[in-house]
């Protein structure tokens, strides 16, 4: 079946996709063959640490990435139509499939509207040439849908005129009243009041669902992700590293460096427990990663993890990029007995106790 019909067919698909931007310094690899799918109304964390690749890949799904950057390989298509690699869409088609397909989310609402005009009449262009348009229900009832009560001073108001939660309820409502396939939705919450966030994020998702859209969520907080989502992709140096459903991949990370990020999340420590950062620093990339670009700071890591390359592949119901699961009995083997060996007796009885062991920050 053409997957630009088959209504299963995922919404986003990236094959091996490499970023990269070109700067006075050289090139830096920003997705080193990243490879993630996301299914038709699916609700997808995609999570890391800053410089993982979270918002190169967010962008590139519209190829609305910065002038210098540079396509160096892989595929990414939207909607089953080619983004990026053999007949990738252009022109008018593109600008097509970015509008009747994908919707935005910005992290800073406000900057993310138009200074110079009211709402009202950004609201209105938002729907500007779609064949629905007379069909639309008011903006004062999308608003009012989205939890604005004062709709009519909202209406006259410039977007500066607007504290960060009403801008980015603004935002989430214009770029839903499409009815996109897809909302991809950087760090949303992250210009808001912290007693708004839970709030925002409940209205996006919930949103979301009702028109039958999916959402891509980039974030730092886990603490919405184990929440709010079905599916989490766990960045780390420009790849999808373990993705899978969100309470078993949080509740049993399997690659470390996931382990790592479940074990940074405050609350669950014990009184009196260090909480300690991750050690070293993540990679800056200008080229292929030869390993695995979380070995230097792996303390699982084998001698095939600095000099090998893993594959992206599905273990146990998850996909996995990890020599420690996919590179064969033998590896598996190895890492059993040097964990246990390495092993703190008192670790044991942290993790019977709380299902983790010592807490680690990012």
């Amino acid at each position: 079946m053409n997957p630009e019909t088959d209504p299963s067919a995922p919404v986003l698909a990236l094959s091996d996709l490499v970023v990269e931007y070109a700067t006075r310094h050289g090139r830096l690899r920003s997705l080193d063959e990243a490879t993630l799918s996301v299914a038709p109304g699916q609700i997808v964390a995609l999570v890391g640490e800053s410089g993982s690749g979270k918002s190169t890949l967010g962008m590139a799904a519209g190829r609305l990435l910065a002038s210098n950057a540079l396509h160096v390989g892989g595929r990414l298509s939207l909607a089953g139509r080619p983004v990026y690699g053999s007949g990738a869409v252009d022109g008018e088609p593109l600008r097509a499939l970015r509008r009747d397909v994908l919707g935005f989310v910005f992290q800073n609402p406000v900057t993310a509207l138009d200074p110079t005009m009211r709402i009202r009449r950004q609201m209105e262009l938002a729907c500007r040439g779609r064949r629905e348009d007379r069909h639309e229900r008011p903006v004062a009832e999308l608003l009012q849908e989205i939890g604005l009560s004062d709709v009519s001073r909202v209406l006259r108001s410039y977007p500066h005129e607007l504290s960060g939660g009403m801008a980015q309820r603004v935002g989430i409502a214009m770029a839903l009243r499409r009815r996109p396939r897809l909302l991809i939705a950087d760090e949303p919450t992250a210009a808001v009041d912290a007693t708004l966030r839970e709030q925002i994020l409940r209205l996006l998702v919930s949103r979301c669902r009702e028109v039958g859209c999916a959402l891509l969520l980039l974030t730092h907080d886990l603490h919405a992700v184990a929440q709010h989502t079905e599916q989490i992709a766990v960045m780390y140096g420009g790849r999808v590293i373990e993705h899978g459903p969100t309470a078993e991949v949080l509740d049993h990370p399997s690659h470390p460096y996931t382990r790592a990020l479940v074990a940074a999340l405050p609350g669950a420590e014990k009184p009196g427990q260090r909480l300690e950062a991750i050690r070293g620093i993540p990679p800056v990339l200008h080229t292929a990663c030869p390993g695995c670009a979380f070995a230097p700071r792996c303390p699982d890591a084998l001698p095939e993890c600095r000099s090998t390359r893993p594959v992206y592949a599905a273990v146990g119901g998850r996909k996995l990029t990890c020599h420690l699961h996919t590179g064969g009995t033998a590896s598996r083997s190895a890492a059993s007995a040097r964990n246990g060996a390495d092993r703190d007796p008192a670790d044991d009885a942290d993790r019977d106790h709380h299902g983790q062991g010592r807490r680690t920050a990012t």
